[in-house]
Formats: structure tokens, sequence, C-alpha cells
């Protein structure tokens, strides 16, 4: 018995240490080792066209941090390869999004143009970036130790109003499209345009049909509450909104309603979250309206000189300090997306270089881990931690090639063309 009995005591006194809980930032850690970041939207492609034509030449991806340019007021970029690591971003949407002021021939070929350029950029690092169009080589390159780098297009605009054409960038690897930018379409009603209450219209809806047959995900970011909706009722595969918050902590109209989300969790859809000062603080919102209506007051009390409205506005900035958030404000958006409709439906959508900054702590692409320590710190669990990280977005483009491998054989819709 002797043996036994002090084996027995061994075993109680191991079961008596305590278990040594994780810090919020070993929790981070491991949910980003096992899940790194797939991020719904960044703009590199953007800016490769306002700073450079789209020329690379000597352009050096591994570190942007000197792009800047203070005498003209550019900013650095808030991207590259470096800052990619750190950040534990393991798959990234690049945006190859055109200004919706263009015409929309002119839109087509200058999205053909960022399709290239970011194409360029991808084969110019093989041991980085992968050019993916499918969740296979997207774990192939997280196997390899590459940054799967996909493309998603913004702004129904791209495709000229043809069906062929978004088959055509579809064939070149775009594998999402928002459905509207900043304006309206003749189809399809945006959140910031002035409200055409008609939300998609019938070949609208045959854009989200063709889009689901052909496997590409529908982006609901920066459309209305009834495109959104409209959107939802012809979906059968799940849609995302690639960098948009939660309009009951911010009233941007650019945000998710509560009716909208209710609807994307039922069709197993994603809101990925974007860290927009605008957006995400409403604080920032208000201050930012304000800002206006006293530029608009100056220029009517000083027609005809400029000077004195950038004075006064001048003043009314010192006296009107900028807010911008933190990174506990984002947290509080993915908080109530994920007591609302679960965490089974966030993820990710920084804007990184498609905004002039992002709120305080999260200034680049670097910073996605002092977010997730936040989270921790919130009691998010490791499990829920690499949802919002990859898992669930992985499952949304699953789920994508899943609904297009089963309608394969469908004849794709048609509309005439218009010259």
């Amino acid at each position: 018995m002797r043996p036994f009995l002090l084996a027995a005591a061994s075993l109680c006194v191991v079961a008596a240490q305590p278990v040594m809980a994780r810090t919020p930032e070993q929790v981070a850690a491991a949910a980003l080792a096992a899940a790194p970041v797939f991020d719904g939207h960044n703009d590199v492609p953007e800016q490769l066209r306002d700073r450079r034509n789209n020329v690379l030449g000597s352009f050096d991806f591994r570190d942007t941090a000197n792009t800047g340019d203070a005498a003209k007021g550019i900013g650095a970029m808030q991207t590259d390869l470096e800052r990619l690591r750190a950040g534990r971003v393991g798959a990234q949407f690049w945006s190859v999004y055109v200004s919706a002021n263009l015409p929309e021939p002119q839109a087509v070929q200058a999205t053909l143009e960022q399709i290239d350029v970011m194409k360029r950029l991808i084969a110019r690092y093989p041991g980085d970036l992968q050019l993916c169009t499918d969740t296979p080589c997207i774990a192939q390159a997280r196997k390899a130790g590459r940054i799967a780098s996909l493309l998603g297009m913004e702004g129904g605009h791209s495709i000229g109003g043809s069906l062929a054409v978004l088959r055509q960038m579809h064939a070149l690897g775009a594998r999402y499209m928002t459905l509207t930018h900043f304006k309206n379409l003749a189809w399809a009603e945006s959140a910031t345009d002035v409200p055409m209450l008609q939300g998609l219209t019938p070949f609208g809806k045959d854009v989200v049909r063709e889009m689901q047959r052909l496997g590409m995900l529908v982006d609901l970011a920066h459309v209305s509450e009834k495109t959104m909706l409209d959107a939802l009722a012809v979906a059968r595969a799940p849609v995302i909104v690639s960098h948009s918050n939660a309009r009951a902590v911010n009233l941007h109209p650019r945000n998710v309603p509560d009716a909208a989300l209710d609807a994307i969790k039922a069709n197993g859809g994603i809101v990925m979250v974007n860290f927009y000062p605008a957006y995400v603080t409403e604080a920032t919102r208000q201050r930012g309206a304000l800002r206006s209506g006293e530029e608009a007051r100056l220029k009517a009390l000083h027609v005809g000189d400029p000077a004195r409205v950038a004075t006064g506005l001048a003043d009314w900035d010192k006296a009107n300090p900028a807010v911008y958030g933190s990174i506990a404000t984002v947290a509080d958006h993915l908080d109530y997306i994920a007591r609302r409709i679960g965490a089974d439906h966030v993820g990710l959508g920084g804007d990184f270089d498609g905004i002039e900054r992002a709120v305080d702590g999260m200034e680049d692409v670097s910073s996605y881990p002092a977010l997730f320590t936040e989270l921790a710190r919130r009691g998010w669990s490791q499990g829920d931690l690499e949802k919002l990280a990859s898992r669930n977005m992985l499952r949304v483009m699953k789920a994508a090639e899943m609904h297009a491998a089963a309608h394969r054989s469908d004849p794709p819709l048609e509309n005439p063309t218009t010259f």
C-alpha cells in the first residue's frame, strides 16, 4: 500500500497546484499563431496609382515607412511586407478601387490597370506574396510562409453595367465586388449619395445572382440599407461587408444597421470592421458635421475672401481639436456585432492605405496584435479570436465556392450591350 499512497499523495499535490492563467497577450498571440489575420480590404493599389501612376520602377514594398512627403502634405504608406509580418497578416484582399467619378467605360479600363499593377507587385515578391483565387491556394500559401493575396473590386462602376465585363473581371482573378462606392449607380443605391429609395433594380439583383454563380463574394460595404436588404433577399450564398462598422455604435450611414446585421446572420455572412475614425468614433463623426457647418457659415459670411475663410476655419480647428478614437473603440464595434449576431459573423477590414489615418493605436498593418490583446482582455476566447482573424472569412469563401460548384452547369445570365 505504501507506494500506492505515495503516488496518490503526489497526484493530490499536483492537482492542488493552481493552473497559471494566460495573459491577454498570450491568448492573442496563440490565436494569431493558429489563425493569422485575413483582412478584407487594403488599398495599396490605390496608392500605387496616386503616388506612382502605376509605375513600380524602384518601389520597395519591403519597407514603405519613408514614402511620405511632408512638404506636399503626403503621409507615408501604412502597408509593407515588414509590417504585414509584424501584424500577423496571413491573407489580404487588395482593393483594385478606382474613382466612382470616372465615366464607366474609363472605370473599366482603370480597374484592369489596377488588377495588372497589383499582380505585378505580387510577382515581385514570390517569397512573401502569392496570388490566390480560392481557399486551397490560401492554405498552400500559408504552408509556404507566404501572404495569400486576393483581389477585390470596390464599386459596381468597375463593370460598366455589363455582366460580360463582370465575368471577365472574375476570370482575371477578382473574387469580390463591392456593389457601390460613394455614388449611386443606375442599378444600386449607395449609402452616401442622394437617396433613390430603390435599393437594387432587377438588373442589380441579376448582378448578385451572377456573382454568386461565379463564386465571387458579394460585398455590401458602402451600400444603402435598402440595397443591403435587397441583396440579402436574393443571395443564396454568404455575403461579406468588407470594411464597415455597427451603426448602433456610430450612426454614420456607411455602417451596418441592426436589421441588416440580423439578415447577415441568417445569410451566414460576415461584417469586417474597419479602423477609419469617422466610421468608428461617433465623436469624430459629430465633429466632422460641425466643422462642415462652420465652413459653410464662413463661406457665406466671407464671399470672395477665401483667406478669411481659411483663417476662421483654422481658428475653429484650434478650439475644437480632432478626436480619432482608439483600439478600444474598434473593440466596441466588434463586441456589439458579436453580441448581436455571434462571433461567427465578425472579421476585419482595416481599410489601410485607403484612409489618411486610423484610430489611435492602429496606425498601420502591424497593429492587429494590439487589437487582439484588447479583445482578449475583454474576455474573448482564443477560439473566437481565431474566428475573427480568419476562420470566419475562410468559411464564407468556402461556402461561396461550394455554391458556385453546385451551379457550374447553370447558364450565364445575360444583359444586352448598350453601344
